[in-house]
C-alpha cells in the first residue's frame, strides 16, 4: 500500500505573521488496487495550508471513495442545519466502474467536495476534517470500521429530500454521458457553477426551516386561543 507523505518547503514561509490563512485541497492521481470485488480507486490528497491547528505546511495522504464517505456521515452528523456537499455517485454498471471516463468524472467530484467543505468557515474549523486530511491510512481505515451503522442517513427525511436534488443536479452538472474537457478554465468554471447551486439550495432549506417554524407557531397559538375560548364558555 502506498505510503503517505509530507512534503514542505517554499520560497516564502506560509506561516509567516503577514500571510493571509488558507486551506486548499486537491484530489490526484487515482490509482486501482486489488482485484474483483475486491477493488477499489485510490487518491492522492495534498493539502496546503498556513493553519496553525494542520501539522505543516504541506501533507499527502492516501484516501479511498469510502473515507470521503465517512468524513462527510460525520459532518453531516455534527453540523445540523449547515449544507453539507453531496459525494459524486457511488455505484455505476460494472463495466464501466473502472473506465477512464467514470474515474476522472468521480476525481473531480470528489475534489469538488472537499474544497466546497475547506472553503466553508465553519465546516473548515472541523477535527474530523483534520483527521482526513491528515491521519494515516491504518487510522483511516479503524474509524470507518469503528463508525460502521452509526452515521447512517434517516429516509423520508427533509435534510435527506434536498441532499438528493442537489446530488442529481451535480450528477446533471457534471455529466456523466459526456466526458469533461480536461481544461483548467473548464474545470473552475464547472465548479463555481456546482458550488453556486449549492448556495441555492442551502438558502431553499432555510427558507424551508423558517415556514415550518412559523406554522409551529401558528399552531401553537391557535390551540391556546381555543383553550381560553373554552376556559370562558365554562366560567360562564
Amino acid at each position: 500500500m502506498e505510503q503517505q507523505r509530507s512534503v514542505s518547503g517554499s520560497s516564502q514561509s506560509p506561516r509567516s505573521p503577514s500571510s493571509q490563512p488558507f486551506l486548499s485541497v486537491s484530489v490526484t492521481d487515482p490509482v486501482k488496487l486489488g482485484n474483483g470485488v475486491q477493488a477499489y480507486i485510490s487518491y492522492r490528497v495534498i493539502t496546503k495550508t498556513n493553519l496553525p491547528e494542520y501539522q505543516g505546511p504541506e501533507k499527502i495522504v492516501i484516501r479511498r471513495y469510502s473515507d470521503f464517505v465517512w468524513l462527510r456521515d460525520r459532518l453531516f452528523e455534527k453540523y445540523k442545519g449547515v449544507f453539507i456537499p453531496p459525494l459524486p455517485e457511488k455505484s455505476a454498471v460494472e463495466k464501466f466502474r473502472f473506465s477512464a471516463e467514470f474515474i476522472e468524472l468521480r476525481r473531480q467530484g470528489l475534489d469538488i467536495f472537499i474544497n466546497r467543505i475547506a472553503s466553508h468557515n465553519e465546516l473548515q474549523q472541523s477535527d474530523d476534517l483534520r483527521t482526513f486530511l491528515q491521519a494515516d491510512e491504518e487510522t483511516m481505515e479503524r474509524l470507518r470500521s469503528q463508525d460502521t451503522g452509526i452515521f447512517k442517513k434517516r429516509p423520508a427525511d427533509f435534510l435527506q429530500i434536498i441532499k438528493d436534488v442537489q446530488t442529481k443536479m451535480s450528477d446533471v452538472v457534471l455529466g456523466k454521458e459526456k466526458p469533461v474537457e480536461e481544461s483548467n478554465a473548464e474545470y473552475e468554471k464547472l465548479k463555481h457553477y456546482i458550488f453556486e447551486l449549492e448556495n441555492h439550495v442551502a438558502e431553499a432549506q432555510k427558507h424551508a426551516y423558517r415556514l415550518v417554524k412559523r406554522h409551529r407557531v401558528w399552531a401553537i397559538s391557535v390551540r391556546i386561543r381555543k383553550v381560553i375560548q373554552a376556559f370562558g364558555c365554562l366560567r360562564k
